[in-house]
């Protein structure tokens, strides 16, 4: 939210989530957000096009994500997406979505026929669907996405931002299984952190952990290396993996001065350690050769 105020990017619905933050975020923090969503956008308009919107988008541990809204703005809305995240934070952002009408009308104009369904722990559209449900437990997960019209035969996307690292090795190897076995056709992001073995990497799980924030699965960042094998193990037949820094040298470079312009960053060296520290990984899956 911060970042949007201050223009990095333009997300004219994250102000219905999340209140302004009272105090300034450090310029590092912000560019490192800015190379996130365009990182991630980027593989998933690159999915959209390729599939000419005739696919479903699964966001694992969305939040208060507002991609939903900006997809359709842009008419790139996928045949369904989905969002899942557990049911106390599910149940807020309905909450949000039903006391908001610019939330709500979005969802309504995208909607087509039978009654909308809404209840304190989920909502199912035509379009949209958010589900209550924890990701550590895929039976349950399977579940509560077929009962919302998941149909594992069409091109699937799956994004996890920061969501794998929570979960033991085990519990996220076995998210990753069931998303390569489920869905002939599919790709899958995963952003988070990378190198944590080094001295930064430590500092970082240090200072977590001070806020109570403890990463469960922290031993498969250990490199981009074991970030792909993860991948490949669990059942996907690609996987390339690279970290922020890289990811932000490949953006269009007239939009990153004007961002560079936005705030002064004295710490250029601390921005790319920073940067380091964290990847994006996709995986796929492709029996139809998209």
């Amino acid at each position: 939210r911060f970042a949007v105020s201050v223009g990095y990017w333009k997300d004219p619905y994250i102000q219905y989530f999340v209140r302004q933050a009272k105090e300034r975020k450090a310029p590092e923090i912000n560019r490192g957000y800015y190379a996130r969503v365009h990182g991630v956008s980027y593989l998933m308009k690159a999915f959209l096009k390729k599939t000419e919107c005739n696919c479903q988008i699964v966001n694992l541990g969305a939040g208060m994500d507002t991609l939903f809204w900006r997809l359709k703005d842009e008419n790139l809305l996928p045949r369904k997406y989905f969002e899942v995240d557990f049911p106390m934070i599910v149940a807020r952002k309905i909450h949000n979505i039903k006391s908001k009408p610019p939330l709500s009308k979005p969802i309504m104009e995208s909607h087509s026929g039978d009654s909308l369904l809404i209840d304190s722990h989920s909502l199912d559209s035509s379009r949209y669907s958010i589900v209550g449900a924890d990701l550590r437990f895929s039976s349950d997960l399977e579940e509560k996405l077929k009962k919302h019209n998941l149909d594992v035969h069409l091109p699937t996307l799956l994004v996890a931002e920061c969501v794998l690292v929570y979960m033991t090795p085990q519990q996220s190897a076995n998210l990753l299984q069931w998303a390569a076995s489920t869905f002939p056709v599919a790709m899958f992001v995963n952003y988070e952190q990378v190198n944590m073995t080094d001295r930064f990497g430590q500092i970082m799980i240090e200072n977590l952990q001070r806020r109570q924030c403890n990463l469960a699965g922290v031993e498969v960042c250990r490199s981009l290396d074991s970030q792909r094998e993860r991948l490949l193990v669990n059942g996907w037949e690609t996987a390339r993996a690279i970290d922020m820094m890289k990811v932000y040298s490949f953006l269009p470079q007239a939009d990153v001065k004007r961002i560079e312009a936005l705030e002064f960053l004295d710490e250029k060296e601390l921005f790319e350690q920073l940067m380091q520290h964290y990847c994006i990984c996709w995986a796929s899956k492709d029996s139809s050769n998209l």
